[in-house]
Protein backbone atom coordinates (compact mmCIF):
# COMPACT_ATOMS: atom_id res chain seq x y z
CA UNK A 1 0.00 0.00 0.00
CA UNK A 2 1.62 3.25 -1.18
CA UNK A 3 0.36 6.67 -0.31
CA UNK A 4 0.75 9.33 -2.98
CA UNK A 5 2.93 12.40 -2.32
CA UNK A 6 -0.20 14.55 -2.61
CA UNK A 7 -1.81 12.81 0.38
CA UNK A 8 1.34 13.16 2.46
CA UNK A 9 1.62 16.78 1.31
CA UNK A 10 -1.89 17.49 2.54
CA UNK A 11 -0.90 16.10 5.93
CA UNK A 12 2.15 18.38 6.03
CA UNK A 13 -0.03 21.40 5.28
CA UNK A 14 -2.42 20.30 8.01
CA UNK A 15 0.49 20.16 10.47
CA UNK A 16 1.39 23.75 9.57
CA UNK A 17 4.83 23.20 8.07
CA UNK A 18 6.23 26.06 5.98
CA UNK A 19 6.59 25.71 2.20
CA UNK A 20 10.34 25.09 2.17
CA UNK A 21 10.01 22.27 4.72
CA UNK A 22 7.09 20.69 2.87
CA UNK A 23 9.11 20.68 -0.35
CA UNK A 24 12.10 19.05 1.37
CA UNK A 25 9.93 16.41 3.08
CA UNK A 26 8.15 15.51 -0.16
CA UNK A 27 11.51 14.96 -1.88
CA UNK A 28 12.69 12.82 1.03
CA UNK A 29 9.41 10.87 0.91
CA UNK A 30 9.72 10.13 -2.80
CA UNK A 31 13.34 9.01 -2.42
CA UNK A 32 12.47 6.81 0.58
CA UNK A 33 9.70 4.87 -1.17
CA UNK A 34 11.69 4.62 -4.42
CA UNK A 35 14.61 3.04 -2.57
CA UNK A 36 12.56 0.89 -0.17
CA UNK A 37 9.44 -1.01 -1.22
CA UNK A 38 8.52 -1.71 2.40
CA UNK A 39 9.33 1.68 3.94
CA UNK A 40 5.91 1.82 5.63
CA UNK A 41 6.82 -1.30 7.60
CA UNK A 42 10.28 -0.23 8.73
CA UNK A 43 11.37 -1.26 12.20
CA UNK A 44 13.73 0.75 14.40
CA UNK A 45 16.62 -1.37 13.13
CA UNK A 46 15.64 -0.70 9.50
CA UNK A 47 15.57 3.06 10.16
CA UNK A 48 19.02 3.04 11.77
CA UNK A 49 20.39 1.08 8.80
CA UNK A 50 18.80 3.50 6.31
CA UNK A 51 20.14 6.55 8.14
CA UNK A 52 23.65 5.07 8.16
CA UNK A 53 23.48 4.46 4.41
CA UNK A 54 22.33 8.01 3.66
CA UNK A 55 24.95 9.53 5.95
CA UNK A 56 27.71 7.50 4.30
CA UNK A 57 26.55 8.60 0.86
CA UNK A 58 26.29 12.33 1.64
CA UNK A 59 29.25 12.76 4.02
CA UNK A 60 27.40 15.70 5.60
CA UNK A 61 27.50 15.60 9.44
CA UNK A 62 23.83 16.58 9.80
CA UNK A 63 22.36 14.19 7.20
CA UNK A 64 21.10 11.70 9.78
CA UNK A 65 19.44 14.43 11.81
CA UNK A 66 17.65 15.94 8.81
CA UNK A 67 16.37 12.60 7.47
CA UNK A 68 15.30 11.42 10.93
CA UNK A 69 13.23 14.60 11.30
CA UNK A 70 11.40 13.74 8.08
CA UNK A 71 10.92 10.09 9.05
CA UNK A 72 9.37 11.00 12.40
CA UNK A 73 6.75 13.07 10.59
CA UNK A 74 6.25 10.33 7.99
CA UNK A 75 5.42 7.69 10.61
CA UNK A 76 3.18 10.20 12.40
CA UNK A 77 1.35 10.41 9.10
CA UNK A 78 1.03 6.62 8.77
CA UNK A 79 -0.45 6.48 12.26
CA UNK A 80 -2.80 9.37 11.40
CA UNK A 81 -4.25 7.50 8.38
CA UNK A 82 -4.50 4.24 10.33
CA UNK A 83 -1.81 2.32 8.44
CA UNK A 84 0.29 1.81 11.59
CA UNK A 85 -0.47 1.86 15.28
CA UNK A 86 3.16 2.11 16.41
CA UNK A 87 5.91 4.66 15.80
CA UNK A 88 9.33 3.03 15.21
CA UNK A 89 11.44 6.13 15.87
CA UNK A 90 9.31 8.45 18.01
CA UNK A 91 11.86 8.72 20.83
CA UNK A 92 14.96 8.27 18.67
CA UNK A 93 17.22 11.34 18.73
CA UNK A 94 20.63 12.02 17.23
CA UNK A 95 23.17 14.24 18.88
CA UNK A 96 25.46 16.08 16.50
CA UNK A 97 28.75 17.62 17.50
CA UNK A 98 28.77 21.38 17.18
CA UNK A 99 31.88 23.47 17.03
CA UNK A 100 31.19 26.06 19.71
CA UNK A 101 34.29 28.13 18.99
CA UNK A 102 33.73 31.61 17.58
CA UNK A 103 35.43 32.08 14.21
CA UNK A 104 36.23 35.79 14.26
CA UNK A 105 37.10 36.12 10.57
CA UNK A 106 33.51 35.12 9.75
CA UNK A 107 32.04 37.95 11.81
CA UNK A 108 30.91 41.45 10.78
CA UNK A 109 32.02 44.80 12.14
CA UNK A 110 29.48 47.28 13.49
CA UNK A 111 29.84 49.30 10.29
CA UNK A 112 29.08 46.25 8.15
CA UNK A 113 26.06 45.37 10.27
CA UNK A 114 24.69 48.90 9.82
CA UNK A 115 24.80 48.28 6.06
CA UNK A 116 22.17 45.58 6.54
CA UNK A 117 19.61 48.25 7.39
CA UNK A 118 20.09 50.08 4.10
CA UNK A 119 18.09 47.98 1.67
CA UNK A 120 15.63 48.33 -1.17
CA UNK A 121 12.26 46.56 -1.01
CA UNK A 122 9.47 46.58 -3.55
CA UNK A 123 6.70 46.68 -0.95
CA UNK A 124 6.92 49.26 1.84
CA UNK A 125 5.16 47.12 4.47
CA UNK A 126 7.52 44.21 3.83
CA UNK A 127 10.52 46.55 3.90
CA UNK A 128 9.48 47.95 7.28
CA UNK A 129 8.85 44.49 8.70
CA UNK A 130 12.26 43.22 7.57
CA UNK A 131 13.88 46.42 8.80
CA UNK A 132 12.36 45.84 12.24
CA UNK A 133 13.65 42.26 12.36
CA UNK A 134 17.13 43.21 11.24
CA UNK A 135 17.32 46.09 13.71
CA UNK A 136 16.55 43.69 16.58
CA UNK A 137 19.29 41.37 15.34
CA UNK A 138 22.01 43.99 14.92
CA UNK A 139 21.26 46.36 17.82
CA UNK A 140 20.11 43.93 20.51
CA UNK A 141 21.93 40.82 19.25
CA UNK A 142 18.85 38.64 19.71
CA UNK A 143 18.47 35.00 18.80
CA UNK A 144 15.73 34.14 16.31
CA UNK A 145 13.70 32.46 19.06
CA UNK A 146 13.85 35.66 21.12
CA UNK A 147 12.59 37.73 18.20
CA UNK A 148 9.72 35.27 17.79
CA UNK A 149 8.68 35.63 21.46
CA UNK A 150 8.73 39.43 21.56
CA UNK A 151 5.42 41.09 22.34
CA UNK A 152 4.27 44.63 21.66
CA UNK A 153 4.20 45.44 25.37
CA UNK A 154 7.85 44.40 25.66
CA UNK A 155 8.82 47.53 23.72
CA UNK A 156 8.72 50.45 26.17
CA UNK A 157 9.32 53.68 24.33
CA UNK A 158 9.01 55.76 27.51
CA UNK A 159 11.91 54.02 29.22
CA UNK A 160 13.75 53.34 25.95
CA UNK A 161 14.03 49.64 26.77
CA UNK A 162 13.03 46.31 25.25
CA UNK A 163 12.27 43.44 27.60
CA UNK A 164 13.71 40.11 26.44
CA UNK A 165 11.97 37.14 27.98
CA UNK A 166 14.27 34.43 29.31
CA UNK A 167 14.36 30.79 28.27
CA UNK A 168 16.08 27.62 29.36
CA UNK A 169 19.36 28.68 27.74
CA UNK A 170 19.25 32.48 27.86
CA UNK A 171 18.55 34.86 30.74
CA UNK A 172 15.90 37.55 30.61
CA UNK A 173 17.13 41.13 30.35
CA UNK A 174 16.25 44.70 29.42
CA UNK A 175 18.13 46.16 26.46
CA UNK A 176 18.27 49.77 25.31
CA UNK A 177 16.48 50.79 22.14
CA UNK A 178 19.09 52.20 19.75
CA UNK A 179 18.46 55.84 18.75
CA UNK A 180 18.15 54.84 15.08
CA UNK A 181 15.66 52.16 16.05
CA UNK A 182 12.94 54.30 17.64
CA UNK A 183 11.37 55.42 14.39
CA UNK A 184 11.67 51.94 12.85
CA UNK A 185 9.78 50.32 15.73
CA UNK A 186 7.21 53.10 16.02
CA UNK A 187 6.37 53.02 12.30
CA UNK A 188 6.19 49.23 12.25
CA UNK A 189 3.88 48.98 15.29
CA UNK A 190 1.64 51.86 14.23
CA UNK A 191 1.44 51.49 10.44
CA UNK A 192 2.70 48.09 9.36
CA UNK A 193 1.84 45.48 12.00
CA UNK A 194 -1.97 46.00 11.83
CA UNK A 195 -1.87 45.05 8.13
CA UNK A 196 -0.14 41.73 8.80
CA UNK A 197 -2.22 40.59 11.74
CA UNK A 198 -5.25 38.35 11.02
CA UNK A 199 -6.30 37.33 14.51
CA UNK A 200 -5.99 38.86 17.94
CA UNK A 201 -2.38 38.65 19.09
CA UNK A 202 0.08 40.63 21.19
CA UNK A 203 3.14 39.27 19.36
CA UNK A 204 5.36 41.97 17.92
CA UNK A 205 6.36 40.20 14.71
CA UNK A 206 3.63 38.63 12.62
CA UNK A 207 4.23 35.85 10.08
CA UNK A 208 2.86 35.45 6.57
CA UNK A 209 -0.22 33.58 7.78
CA UNK A 210 -1.07 36.24 10.35
CA UNK A 211 0.24 34.29 13.35
CA UNK A 212 3.63 33.93 15.01
CA UNK A 213 6.58 34.54 12.73
CA UNK A 214 8.82 31.50 12.20
CA UNK A 215 12.61 31.11 12.25
CA UNK A 216 12.41 30.77 8.48
CA UNK A 217 10.55 34.08 8.27
CA UNK A 218 13.31 35.74 10.28
CA UNK A 219 15.97 34.22 8.04
CA UNK A 220 14.10 35.53 4.98
CA UNK A 221 14.60 39.06 6.33
CA UNK A 222 18.36 38.47 6.22
CA UNK A 223 18.86 36.29 3.13
CA UNK A 224 18.45 39.01 0.45
CA UNK A 225 21.32 40.91 2.08
CA UNK A 226 23.88 38.20 1.31
CA UNK A 227 24.63 39.99 -1.95
CA UNK A 228 26.35 42.72 0.08
CA UNK A 229 28.90 40.20 1.35
CA UNK A 230 29.14 37.40 -1.25
CA UNK A 231 32.25 35.85 0.32
CA UNK A 232 30.85 35.54 3.87
CA UNK A 233 28.12 33.57 5.58
CA UNK A 234 25.19 35.67 6.69
CA UNK A 235 22.42 34.44 8.98
CA UNK A 236 20.82 35.47 12.30
CA UNK A 237 23.32 33.39 14.30
CA UNK A 238 26.34 35.02 12.65
CA UNK A 239 24.79 38.45 13.26
CA UNK A 240 24.32 37.70 16.98
CA UNK A 241 27.89 36.45 17.27
CA UNK A 242 29.12 39.60 15.52
CA UNK A 243 27.17 41.88 17.87
CA UNK A 244 28.55 40.17 20.98
CA UNK A 245 32.11 40.25 19.59
CA UNK A 246 31.74 43.94 18.73
CA UNK A 247 30.53 44.78 22.23
CA UNK A 248 33.72 43.25 23.58
CA UNK A 249 36.33 44.14 20.98
CA UNK A 250 35.11 47.35 19.32
CA UNK A 251 33.21 49.07 22.10
CA UNK A 252 35.39 47.65 24.90
CA UNK A 253 32.39 46.89 27.11
CA UNK A 254 33.51 44.90 30.20
CA UNK A 255 33.18 41.14 29.91
CA UNK A 256 30.65 40.79 32.74
CA UNK A 257 28.42 43.48 31.23
CA UNK A 258 28.52 41.83 27.80
CA UNK A 259 27.47 38.59 29.45
CA UNK A 260 24.40 40.37 30.82
CA UNK A 261 23.62 42.07 27.50
CA UNK A 262 23.81 38.76 25.64
CA UNK A 263 21.83 36.90 28.29
CA UNK A 264 24.48 34.21 28.49
CA UNK A 265 24.41 32.14 31.65
CA UNK A 266 28.12 31.32 31.74
CA UNK A 267 31.05 33.73 31.52
CA UNK A 268 33.01 30.98 29.75
CA UNK A 269 30.59 31.33 26.82
CA UNK A 270 31.06 35.09 26.59
CA UNK A 271 34.84 35.01 26.81
CA UNK A 272 35.02 33.03 23.56
CA UNK A 273 34.01 36.22 21.76
CA UNK A 274 37.08 38.12 22.99
CA UNK A 275 39.57 38.58 20.18
CA UNK A 276 43.24 38.32 21.03
CA UNK A 277 45.20 41.54 20.65
CA UNK A 278 46.55 41.47 17.11
CA UNK A 279 49.45 43.78 17.91
CA UNK A 280 50.65 41.44 20.64
CA UNK A 281 50.38 38.49 18.28
CA UNK A 282 52.34 40.36 15.61
CA UNK A 283 55.05 41.29 18.10
CA UNK A 284 55.45 37.68 19.20
CA UNK A 285 55.68 36.48 15.61
CA UNK A 286 58.33 39.10 14.77
CA UNK A 287 60.29 38.20 17.90
CA UNK A 288 60.43 34.47 17.33
CA UNK A 289 60.22 34.32 13.55
CA UNK A 290 62.07 37.43 12.27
Amino acid sequence: MKQTPVTFENYLHKRGFVTITISAYIKSYIKLIEENVNAELFTFKDIVFYLDLKAEASKHPNTKKYILGFMKVYYDYLIEIGFRDDHPCKTFNIKTHRDKNVIHQDLFSSYELEMLLDREERYEDLRLKHLTINSLLIYQGLESSEVMRLKVQHVDFDSGLIFIKGSRNIKQRHLEIHPKQFRILENYIRDCRPKWIKEKSDLLLIGRTGGCISCVGISHAVMPLKALFPDKRLNPKIIRQSVIANWLNEKKIPLEQVQLLAGQKWISTTIKYRQNNLEVQRELINRWFP
